[in-house]
């Protein structure tokens, strides 16, 4: 079986690795290099966690993408994620914890409230004016990102895969399992789309249900008394009072700090200039003001721009594409914690293990499966 991989990110890399421990033959095509610098997964660090409010169903696959990772690690002989807990703050009427308390539970993964009375002293770099419920929970921590895929290519490269950077392909034709690129047609008996932000181009029909959208990212230098602080810092979601929702990774093992809003534009399409503009970064700098404390003595060093790929419930779409194609979407701004359980659940698909409406389901969360 040979099996034509479309996109070198979070979700055509994993699919790549799944098969080729299942031993099959298979060619990754990006149009840019592998790893590309533009993809979505593309990031110094990510956060992974259990905890999925308002998701119902991601919760209960995230011990399953723990393991995935797990078997990631161990192929690739080098661990790119450290544990570190998180703390999840609103400001406004909305309460999170009974319901993150009740799916903590079932998992059996710590959770608790934290007296808002002692918040500024247990983070000191958190602003606490406003916050109306904080409270902290394990089972989360921090994914290297661009780490993780640059050694998963190069895995692949030394596993038999064939990696084919600047390698553009400008049409698929699902029923045949033939790629053009750059201009030269090449057959294969399947073909996987994975191709992120770029995905309606090789597959029009799903414009309507997967949206790009364009994401701006902070990266910023602390003030130099608050280091140690930041040190010690967990990973914070503040879900703001309405008019911003803030994410923040601290520090940690050489990446820098971050901000965004986890708030998604819905607009864009990852081809599009990417210098930052004023509209891009208001909305996260309201973020860094109404989030950290002091937040006017944090320099900023850079202002970046990348594009996820939205579906409405921002459940992911993994599915048959005509009669011998795959379409792997899964993003909606939560795809790296779970790339290597998806890239599993496409090769289980392709090579007959679980049936493709099994594995559909189960990654849009609708299954326990």
């Amino acid at each position: 079986m040979k099996v034509a991989i479309v996109g070198a990110g979070i979700g055509g890399l994993p699919a790549a690795w799944a098969l080729r421990k299942a031993g099959v033959a298979v060619t990754v095509f990006d149009q840019g290099p592998i790893p590309n610098p533009l993809a979505t997964s593309h990031d110094e660090h990510r956060i992974t966690r259990h905890i999925y409010p308002g998701l119902d169903g991601y919760g209960q696959l995230m011990p399953q993408a723990f393991r995935a990772y797990d078997a990631l690690w161990q192929d690739l002989g080098q661990c790119h994620f450290e544990p570190r807990p998180m703390v999840h703050v609103s400001r406004g009427e909305v309460s999170y914890f009974s319901a993150a308390e009740a799916e903590m539970n079932a998992l059996g993964i710590p959770i608790r409230p934290l007296p808002l009375d002692g918040l500024a002293a247990m983070i000191p770099v958190l602003e606490t004016s406003g916050i109306r419920e904080a409270f902290e929970v394990g089972g989360t921590g921090v994914l290297f990102a661009a780490r993780t895929i640059t050694a998963l290519a190069a895995w692949l490269a030394e596993n038999g895969a064939n990696l084919r950077p600047h390698s553009r392909v400008t049409d698929v034709d699902p029923d045949s399992a033939t790629v053009t690129v750059n201009g030269s047609r090449e057959s294969f008996d399947a073909v996987i789309v994975a191709a992120g932000a770029w995905v309606s181009d090789l597959v029009p029909s799903a414009a309507c249900r997967l949206v790009p959208s364009r994401q701006l990212v902070l990266y910023l230098e602390p003030p130099q008394d608050m280091a140690a602080a930041w040190a010690l810092a967990p990973i914070i979601i503040d879900m703001g009072s309405g008019s911003y929702g803030a994410y923040v990774l601290p520090p940690c093992n050489g990446t820098r700090l971050k901000i965004g809003d986890h708030r998604f534009t819905r607009i864009g399409h990852g081809s599009d200039d990417r210098t930052p503009t004023p509209a891009d970064i208001a909305p996260v700098r309201e973020a860094l003001t109404g989030t950290l404390r002091g937040s006017d003595r944090y320099r900023i060093i850079e202002e970046k721009i990348c594009y996820y790929t939205v579906s409405a419930d921002e459940r992911f779409v993994s599915e048959p594409l005509g009669k011998s194609g795959w379409l792997l979407s899964a993003c909606s701004g939560h795809g790296f914690k779970l790339g290597p359980l998806m890239g599993l659940g496409v090769a289980d698909a392709l090579t007959g293990k679980r049936t493709a409406e099994d594995v559909s389901r189960w990654a849009a969360g609708l299954s326990g499966a």
